[in-house]
């Protein structure tokens, strides 16, 4: 059985396992939970490298990506450098290939009427792949970059103007401590209602859900939500907050839609192989017939 474990600066209290199939192999799934704690990410990479097929990196993204530039996140970094045996994936391989063909799945048949809504992007440096598609199709786009990893109310309104932006704060950002940037522990259980207004100006919300839930105001009746990486609770929550649609990116295993790192290690674990190509990961999600999981939420009434 290949082994996949998902090492993530979240909170613990998010962690699961489970044990599934893909291209006849069969694959054990964990997720480890450090709340937040850097050392105790490194530590459990170097107890369990060479002793599993493949570590996600879960919670922080080794790389931001702005136009043609990308930048290294030092303290992802320090965890990587930390595997010296097992190939570790943070989940950009399948934010370039994975999410594009999910975005332009739900186009071709309908699911969602892209040019015709308002889409929030909560972080399109962080979901480069899906913004780029979303651009190509023509849908209207605010970007969130500045407001949701820096807390600056100023949208962006093009993907040349985060281009921009990024040349100039991305050199700063992947040198700070990513927990100035990102929830991680128990930052990720706060619900911290803000910027309600990009909220309910937007048909749709997209991007990472960490980044999504926390702001998000109380009421979002009729949106969509496009994101992964989402539980049982909350999917509760998204009833309960009046949402009507959920859309992950990556499938439902067992109750539960894992991160992009996650599925990215199922992909290096079942090919024996890491630094896979586009092309590569295109022909393995076509094997692995990864689509989009689509759910209609019944929301809750207002008393």
């Amino acid at each position: 059985m290949k082994r996949v474990v998902s090492i993530s600066l979240g909170s613990s209290t998010r962690n699961h396992k489970v044990e599934t199939e893909f291209l006849g192999q069969k694959v054990s799934v964990e997720r480890i939970g450090t709340d937040g704690d850097l050392s105790k990410a490194i530590n459990l990479i170097k107890e369990l490298d060479g002793k599993v097929d493949a570590f996600g990196l879960g919670g922080i993204d080794l790389y931001l990506y702005a136009g043609n530039r990308r930048y290294i996140l030092r303290d992802a970094k320090k965890i990587v450098d930390a595997a010296r045996l097992t190939p570790i994936v943070d989940g950009s391989g399948l934010k370039n290939t994975l999410e594009r063909k999910v975005i332009k799945y739900l186009h071709q048949h309908g699911l969602l009427d892209f040019e015709n809504s308002k889409v929030l992007m909560v972080c399109a440096a962080d979901r480069f792949g899906m913004a780029e598609t979303l651009s190509s199709i023509g849908t209207k786009i605010i970007y969130g970059d500045l407001i949701f990893a820096l807390g600056l109310p100023i949208p962006l309104y093009s993907l040349d103007a985060v281009a921009r932006v990024a040349r100039i704060v991305g050199p700063i950002i992947s040198r700070i401590p990513f927990k100035f940037l990102y929830p991680t522990g128990e930052k990720q259980e706060e619900l911290e209602p803000k910027f309600a207004q990009y909220y309910l100006d937007a048909d749709i919300i997209a991007g990472d859900f960490h980044f999504i839930r926390r702001h998000m105001p109380q009421r979002l009746e009729g949106k969509t939500i496009i994101t992964n990486t989402i539980t049982p609770q909350d999917l509760e929550l998204l009833k309960q907050r009046g949402v009507r649609k959920l859309i992950t990116t990556t499938p439902e295993l067992q109750g539960r839609s894992f991160g992009t790192n996650v599925m990215e290690g199922i992909i290096v674990a079942l090919s024996g192989q890491s630094g896979l190509s586009p092309q590569q990961y295109e022909e393995l999600l076509d094997a692995m017939k990864f689509e989009p999981r689509v759910v209609e939420l019944p929301t809750e009434q207002i008393i």
